[in-house]
């Protein structure tokens, strides 16, 4: 049987919408599959317009739309928005996923105007993503925003250190938002540590044993990622709102960092 298959509850998202940031692969794309087998209506970005198209074929057009555009542009969330709410009504849940990291290299020797990039589309675009779909649907119908942030910004991790340092801010963005958007709106996070995708082989291809530091002996896989999301985006969760969920095969437990 499928990883998905297993890790499937029911169809929980049936007739809701979702717009996930950054989702035409990796951890993105898994989150988008995995709510669109439990029922939703999801809305896709990422620059690239062909790996879009091959994204939403797999999903099925009458699932999903993909909305190519760089998702710290302000005209582009507010097409989105409008899109996919004339394709399948308002909005029900955020998935900010969209990261960039650029650069290897420690915080001395960083050019600063790099620095600002990846603050400005891994945290600051994130949060106006989440204040453009609050005032188009959240704040009125309530419902759910999940941030996907980083073991990176939790614990040092050399090379990638201001990567770490911009999911730091993701985490104080769930909690303050999970404070201003309650009780309509609940906010969470997920941290996942090293995920198997394009985005992060630079992390573990080379290396003799890169799972060697996690207690579970193995590196993460999208699923991995997109069936906590799932279960903080449902009435599953209902309970929980400003927290920051390690994913990470207890890399944190074992007291090792990222790298």
């Amino acid at each position: 049987m499928a990883q998905e298959d297993q890790n499937m509850t029911g169809r929980r998202f049936e007739g809701q919408v979702a717009v996930i940031t950054g989702a035409s692969r990796g951890i993105g794309f898994g989150i988008a599959r995995r709510l669109v087998d439990e029922g939703a209506k999801v809305a896709i970005t990422a620059r690239g317009e062909e790996a879009l198209a091959d994204a939403v074929e797999e999903l099925g057009a009458d699932n999903a739309i993909g909305i190519p555009g760089k998702a710290h542009d302000p005209a582009h969330q507010d097409d989105v928005i409008a899109k996919v709410t004339a394709r399948f009504g308002p909005i029900d849940h955020l998935v900010n996923n969209t990261g960039i990291n650029p650069v290897y290299g420690g915080l001395l020797d960083i050019d600063v105007e790099v620095a600002k990039k990846i603050a400005e589309v891994n945290a600051i675009s994130a949060l106006q993503w989440t204040q453009k779909v609050n005032k188009a649907s959240l704040g009125e119908r309530g419902g759910n925003v999940v941030f996907i942030g980083s073991v990176a910004g939790m614990r040092n991790s050399p090379g990638i250190a201001f990567y770490g340092a911009s999911k730091a801010m993701i985490a104080r963005l769930v909690e303050d938002l999970a404070v201003e958007m309650g009780p309509k709106c609940r906010v969470n996070g997920v941290a996942p540590a090293v995920v198997k995708t394009k985005f992060a082989t630079a992390l573990y291809e080379g290396q003799e044993d890169p799972a060697a530091p996690y207690p579970l002996k193995r590196l993460g896989e999208p699923a991995d990622i997109a069936g906590p999301v799932a279960f903080l985006l449902s009435e599953d969760a209902a309970w929980i709102t400003g927290t920051m969920l390690p994913v990470d095969g207890g890399l944190l437990a074992a007291g090792a960092s990222l790298l």
